[in-house]
């Protein structure tokens, strides 16, 4: 299976996906949303920034679902997991606000992160607010 990750530039997360700085994407919902139990170890993941192109992909090396989360579940999982998601020490706190009403968390642990020559999908019936997109063919999206 194939994925695009579509990030917030303003975060600048992937060039610490590049360097090996971040080794996991986490994604946190208030329902549960692609990537959902729809990823698995050997998953290629596309990353891209919003307004950009697809310059990176990397190859899933694990995935760990959380559900029924609370403050504490959310305070654990970014003590024990931020610093692997390229979350500094001094931003936890930030992000603890960002996500603490969130019921779900996914880690996907990454590896073989690699830029790739740019490209450019079509979101075409994916819904314009989609940030994960899962698809079985990557040249199906690929413009």
């Amino acid at each position: 299976m194939f994925h695009i990750a579509i990030m917030r530039k303003s975060w600048g997360l992937i060039p610490k996906i590049l360097s090996g700085e971040k080794k996991i994407e986490s994604r946190w919902y208030k329902n549960r949303s692609a990537p959902w139990g729809k990823i698995k170890i050997g998953d290629t993941v596309y990353f891209k920034n919003t307004g950009e192109l697809v310059s990176v992909k990397v190859k899933v090396k694990e995935v760990k679902q959380y559900d029924n989360l609370d403050f504490e579940k959310v305070k654990a999982l970014l003590s024990q997991y931020g610093d692997q998601d390229g979350i500094n020490k001094n931003d936890i706190e930030k992000y603890f606000n960002l996500f603490k009403d969130k019921r779900y968390c996914i880690l996907v642990f990454l590896e073989q992160p690699e830029k790739i020559e740019p490209f450019d999908i079509n979101k075409k019936g994916f819904g314009a607010m989609a940030a994960w997109l899962v698809i079985e063919d990557i040249n199906s999206i690929k413009l």
